[in-house]
């Protein structure tokens, strides 16, 4: 088999742990395969990913479905096609034999346990499928599918902790200390995105882009320090909360009910309330110009909905620009420019 140079230095040439070269290979006993031209991989979750896919694998592993569609081949036969994605990336998968009894064994969004051969088509990897299905229940963690933050959970968590020590007037301290003290919260704090498609949209993004907008607040309050930077720094820290409450895991990166119909401002604006009512040491007022701050945080134009409401403090206007400019930049490294 001639290889590139290119293609033997790529991650995809590298062989996944545990898998059997069949094409030329030693059993055990000493002896050589006598099945030529292909290698076959039979992979348990976590030991392959999609980038070390190559051509001529004959695979059985789980992934995401995160498409599903039903299509007619020129001679008028249909076939399945699907998208199957992991943490490394996604790769189309067809099914020309029993297509219509492999789709009504499992739907987009499911974990499938496919069996198929890995090909090269138009330049580009695609898996035929020999079958597929719904994975058992309990087989593989949905979230071990999704992208993840490159950035160290436990490096965002500390800087989280120590920008929340900056903040020093007692009620919204004690809101902080309250808020990180809630072990439920952190853990979903960690591991929402910011956004399913746009910047941050990974597990863990939301922590990540928190922590940069909590930093921009600092920065922007040393340049200008008539700011009110306990506010300020506060605000940037909770502006996203409600994310928290916004998404669900499964193959894809879904929305809960109220996440749907309410979104993470308004749900952010519930969990703030519910935590401030336990604080006595939160005056009332101070209360209100936080919940300005996050209410207006994509801006008073995001707001118009609930009054045509402006920009009523020097805080949430810093911090809606802030948060933009986070998510452009961030948006841009990712995607590219606009």
């Amino acid at each position: 088999m001639n290889v590139s140079a290119a293609e033997a230095a790529s991650p995809a040439s590298f062989q996944p742990l545990k898998a059997q070269i069949i094409a030329g290979a030693r059993r055990p006993s000493g002896l050589l395969s006598q099945i030529k031209g292909c290698i076959r991989i039979k992979v348990h979750h976590g030991l392959m990913t999609i980038a070390t896919l190559r051509p001529g694998q004959e695979i059985e592993a789980v992934f995401a479905c995160t498409r599903k569609d039903r299509l007619m081949s020129r001679s008028g036969t249909p076939y399945l096609a699907v998208e199957l994605r992991d943490r490394s990336g996604a790769v189309q998968g067809r099914a020309f034999r029993d297509a219509d009894v492999l789709a009504g064994r499992f739907d987009r969004g499911d974990l499938v346990r496919v069996a198929g051969r890995v090909e090269r088509f138009r330049d580009e990897l695609q898996v035929e499928l020999r079958t597929i299905g719904r994975a058992p229940e309990g087989e593989a963690d949905p979230a071990a599918f999704l992208p993840v933050a490159y950035r160290d959970l436990d490096e965002l968590d500390g800087f989280l902790e120590h920008l929340a020590r900056e903040v020093h007037d007692q009620g919204l301290r004690s809101l902080l200390d309250a808020l990180l003290a809630d072990e439920p919260l952190r853990t979903r704090w960690r591991r929402a995105p910011c956004t399913r498609n746009g910047h941050h949209a990974y597990l863990g993004g939301l922590l990540e882009h928190t922590v940069a907008v909590g930093t921009l607040a600092l920065e922007a309050c040393q340049l200008h320090p008539r700011l009110d930077s306990d506010l300020l720094l506060t605000a940037a820290l909770v502006h996203d909360l409600g994310k928290t409450r916004e998404f669900t895991y499964s193959a894809e990166i879904g929305l809960t009910e109220a996440g749907r119909l309410l979104g993470h401002v308004e749900l952010g604006l519930a969990l703030l309330r519910e935590q401030a009512a336990l604080i006595p040491a939160l005056p009332s007022g101070r209360l209100l110009a936080l919940a300005h701050c996050v209410l207006c945080h994509h801006g008073p134009e995001a707001a118009g909905g609930r009054g045509g409401i402006r920009f009523g403090s020097a805080e949430a206007l810093a911090l809606a620009r802030l948060n933009a400019l986070d998510a452009a930049v961030k948006g841009a490294l990712e995607h590219g420019l606009p």
